[in-house]
């Protein structure tokens, strides 16, 4: 599996820009690996292939880099298995996130994460519900697999201030956002039919 999985990121990174070097991607196989010994109890993601994990988890998440400046400061909502954020941080020391999620097994799993990963100085997790967290000094927010997303946006929109938005979903959140007259720009994720990023600047109507 550690092979197929390395073997996808070299083979499909260039289609989404990317040109990581061999270290990088043995830390983020090492962060696979930690997903996929901890997956069936903790049910952090979908069952899927190590190309399919590369491409749509690792990869996909590593779009959200292109609209980070450097050393910017990101709050990363219901993180679960730590994605986008993880991948990014061990992609690019520079930035510092706020993983704010809900379910105290997965914010154990990514304190391990943290730890083994050596991202304790970029990293601290919340355990709470973004609604019960006071908006910390970031300049972005962004959100790939919240329960009830479209039904919990307008409560992100107002907890969110002025911060820009990276939020990774499919159709139904951008009839969300239109309904929440959000400014939004669009990008369909390569190797993908049904899903985005929609990056908001700033959170202003």
């Amino acid at each position: 599996m550690t092979k197929e999985f390395i073997e996808a990121v070299k083979h499909h990174q260039t289609t989404f820009g990317l040109n990581l070097s061999d270290k990088t991607i043995s830390l983020l196989n090492d962060y696979y690996q930690l997903v996929q010994a901890n997956n069936e109890i903790l049910h952090l993601v979908a069952p899927c292939s190590a190309e399919e994990f590369a491409v749509r988890h690792i990869l996909e998440s590593l779009t959200l880099l292109e609209y980070l400046p450097k050393y910017a400061k990101f709050a990363d909502i219901g993180t679960g298995a730590g994605l986008p954020s993880i991948p990014c941080l061990i992609v690019r020391n520079d930035l510092k996130a706020y993983l704010i999620e809900s379910k105290p097994k997965k914010t154990n799993f990514l304190a391990e994460v943290t730890k083994k990963c050596d991202l304790s100085k970029q990293v601290r997790i919340v355990n709470q519900q973004f609604e019960e967290v006071e908006r910390p000094d970031i300049s972005h927010v962004t959100c790939r697999a919240l329960d009830k997303f479209t039904h919990k946006l307008p409560h992100l929109l107002k907890w969110s201030k002025n911060a820009g938005l990276i939020f990774f979903a499919g159709n139904s959140l951008r009839d969300e956002l239109i309904k929440n007259t959000v400014k939004f720009d669009e990008k369909l994720l390569p190797l993908s039919e049904q899903r985005f990023l929609f990056i908001s600047k700033k959170n202003q109507k």
